[in-house]
């Protein structure tokens, strides 16, 4: 019993010291690619952090790093604005959320672990465009189709590419230091 007792608080902590990484990230990261003008904000920083998070530790650790890390930088540093980090927040909880869910119900192959990612960027790029459609009054001219595509997938992109080829070597290598299953 105390055997149990002693590997599930273990487990938490390592949990809890994995998010906090991962939402520090969260608040570096930005700074970093930012230095890179052209690039910086389509790479997605905060994304990565949050993906690792729900894959690492679960879908309730990745969806409250998710959800806070966005409003958390916009009330320490006004950036995002807060009108990008209200969808950001619902889209990054998505990610979190359904990497965690997903990561554990399917094959710990890496087919699947893209499976999972690319699922979690699709139903969190639908779930930003859905808040951002209803901050902007149910308007489609006020937030067209065009601009959730440019939004989600086109500027985008290099992010989208970073996260393919870097997540997956992550959560290789945290298995193979058999930080998770």
């Amino acid at each position: 019993m105390e055997r149990t007792v002693y590997t599930k608080t273990k487990h938490l902590i390592n949990h809890l010291v994995f998010s906090a990484l991962c939402l520090a990230l969260c608040i570096v990261l930005p700074f970093l690619t930012g230095q890179i003008p052209e690039i910086g904000s389509m790479l997605c920083p905060m994304h990565i952090p949050v993906l690792l998070c729900g894959f690492a530790c679960g879908w309730p650790w990745g969806a409250v790093v998710g959800l806070i890390a966005p409003l958390l930088r916009f009330l320490l540093f006004s950036m995002p604005p807060l009108m990008t980090a209200i969808p950001m927040a619902a889209e990054l909880a998505v990610y979190g959320i359904v990497c965690g869910i997903m990561y554990r119900l399917l094959p710990k192959k890496i087919g699947y672990i893209y499976i999972d990612l690319i699922s979690a960027m699709i139903f969190g790029r639908l779930v930003w465009g859905a808040v951002r459609f209803a901050m902007t009054g149910f308007s489609s001219t006020a937030f067209p189709f065009t601009a959730f595509w440019a939004g989600a997938v086109v500027n985008a992109l290099p992010g989208i590419i970073l996260q393919l080829v870097l997540i997956p070597a992550v959560i290789i290598t945290l298995k193979k230091a058999k930080f998770i299953e």
